[in-house]
């Protein structure tokens, strides 16, 4: 396992082993949480719309498998953006979000969701590209009612690929899992060992390890690393 010591140094031996500690968690992470909610994530509203709606639904206190299980149900029932998210009844959207298992949150969710889909098409006739442009991104996404920080990190973190002036974006519970890893607790060293288009997968493998620990083990053991 690489010591201390051996990073300090800059030595081979830190970059070797991060990198196939890196490989070992992408191996065994091939699909992201938006990928996961059916989502094909591409620089268009829609996709980016549900990429949104799922950050919502994974920053509340309530397990990742059933924030994901939530936004399929949501655009299984055809709510895949802000303009039929806006148009579903209050109604409709807590029984979506019950089907998914998002029971705790899902009457106070379903009038986030419904004024956050408003404001979307009010300020930004529902496309994300727009809001893309604002001086701040962060703080625009953060008017959205519902996101919140830890949103705002969620979605930023999955975009990252498509809108690369955000990468690397490593937030706090993906630096979580790279402490956990043995990784460098640095979001431009984390970037340097995988291509730009794998800073998603990346992102998202390091919050699974921070979130499952045998995961993580079984990650470190592969890699040799344990």
């Amino acid at each position: 396992m690489t010591t201390k010591t051996d990073r300090k140094s800059g030595g081979s031996t830190a970059d070797a082993t991060d990198k196939a500690v890196v490989r070992a968690l992408l191996d065994r992470q091939p699909r992201t949480y938006p990928a996961q909610a059916g989502i094909r994530l591409r620089n268009t509203p829609a996709p980016l719309y549900q990429t949104l709606v799922l950050a919502i639904l994974l920053s509340a206190r309530i397990r990742a498998d059933i924030a994901v299980a939530a936004a399929r149900a949501l655009f299984d029932a055809g709510m895949r953006d802000p303009r039929a998210m806006a148009e579903a009844s209050w109604q409709k959207r807590v029984d979506a979000l019950g089907e998914g298992g998002y029971r705790r949150y899902d009457e106070r969710t379903s009038t986030l969701l419904g004024k956050g889909a408003e404001l979307l098409l009010d300020r930004y006739d529902g496309d994300l590209r727009r809001l893309r442009e604002e001086p701040d991104p962060k703080k625009a996404l953060s008017d959205i009612p519902g996101i919140g920080p830890t949103g705002v990190d969620i979605f930023l973190r999955d975009v990252q690929g498509i809108w690369p002036e955000f990468a690397p974006y490593i937030d706090r519970k993906a630096l979580d899992g790279a402490r956990r890893l043995g990784l460098p607790a640095s979001p431009e060293k984390l970037g340097s060992l995988v291509p730009g288009r794998e800073m998603t997968r990346l992102a998202d493998g390091l919050v699974h390890a921070a979130l499952d620990k045998p995961m993580a083990d079984e990650v470190l053991a592969a890699a040799g690393a344990a």
